[in-house]
């Protein structure tokens, strides 16, 4: 059978598939390409996924709903959903809402009409996040923990698409899983997360804004470690009459902001150009994440921590900003 991926043109989505490939599934990608950081790097994505057995890409957008249904209608084999695609970014968010409200509000509703539609649903696993705490201060994060105090448009947009998933879940059956993913770095990453900008900036001599002189906390994960625990809650869906889960993905380690410049400028070579910033009232001081639900259910253990995954994304990004130079 088949798994549809979507947003698998961008970062999450990008190994997400590639795992999946891996492992002999077939896999759906779609993905709209648009704009909101540079498309090369999706199209890039893409095309080391289009070398691997097993995988077709449509271009469309997840809130067009007729675009979806025609693709649903093409691909009768699909019985798994990993739905990724989303406008992501917390301060953008204040900039075009529109945008949000559009990919993360419409396109989560065309989605699980989707899967409701689809005959032989297995499991239908979709991105939600840390924004959704807001601001709570209680560390860890856990899903018991209240969400109803958002202090951006986006982490405003993730709950409420954790709510469609329980109305779903309630209504039609639906066997759903919510991952609040924590800050995933890596690899192939997204030039518009901090550590991806910071390296640009630290390479090309330019000042990084760092607030409140770098001691914001931040659970940085590992892509490979999301990816695991992806494919394990993919894996073992909801029992029937279980309802919508919601399961924290994360490091299970808070480190500040001015670890990961430090560990930058080791691996680049150069120091860092600081300029020091209030925090804007859309980012939180902290973010944790309680491990302990996704752990009972899949095993999931994060096995990569921040001082060996910032060199290994380093090491990608000179080989990637050395190729993108001579294009």
């Amino acid at each position: 059978m088949t798994v549809l991926v979507t947003g698998a043109a961008g970062f999450v989505g990008y190994h997400t598939t590639l795992a999946l490939l891996a492992r002999g599934e077939q896999v759906v990608g779609v993905d709209d390409l648009n704009t909101y950081y540079e498309v090369r790097l999706k199209e890039d994505r893409l095309a080391r996924l289009a070398a691997e057995p097993g995988f077709s890409f449509t271009q469309l957008s997840i809130a067009d709903r007729e675009a979806v249904t025609g693709l649903m209608a093409r691909e009768p084999g699909i019985d798994r959903i990993v739905h990724l695609a989303a406008q992501a970014g917390v301060r953008f968010s204040m900039i075009d809402p529109y945008a949000y409200v559009t990919a993360n509000l419409m396109g989560q509703v065309v989605m699980v009409e989707a899967a409701r539609h689809l005959k032989g649903l297995r499991h239908f696993v979709y991105a939600s996040s840390s924004s959704v705490y807001g601001g709570n201060t209680k560390m860890p994060f856990a899903e018991s923990d209240p969400v109803d105090r958002p202090v951006s448009l986006y982490g405003a947009t993730k709950r409420a698409d954790e709510l469609f998933a329980a109305a779903y879940a309630h209504l039609f059956g639906i066997p759903q899983t919510g991952l609040r993913f924590f800050t995933v770095y890596g690899p192939w990453g997204r030039p518009d997360m901090a550590y991806f900008s910071f390296a640009r900036a630290i390479m090309a001599g330019r000042p990084i804004s760092l607030y409140d002189a770098g001691t914001l906390r931040r659970d940085f994960t590992y892509i490979d470690d999301i990816v695991a625990g992806i494919l394990g809650v993919l894996d073992r869906p909801p029992a029937a009459g279980e309802g919508a889960r919601v399961l924290n993905i994360g490091n299970n380690r808070s480190e500040t902001v001015k670890h990961l410049v430090e560990l930058l400028e080791a691996g680049l070579g150069r120091a860092a150009i600081i300029e020091d910033t209030p925090r804007p009232a859309a980012d939180v001081p902290d973010t944790f994440a309680n491990i302990d639900a996704i752990r009972a259910l899949t095993g999931f253990e994060p096995r990569t921590p921040l001082d060996q995954g910032i060199p290994r994304f380093v090491e990608w990004f000179k080989g990637w900003e050395r190729a993108t130079s001579t294009q």
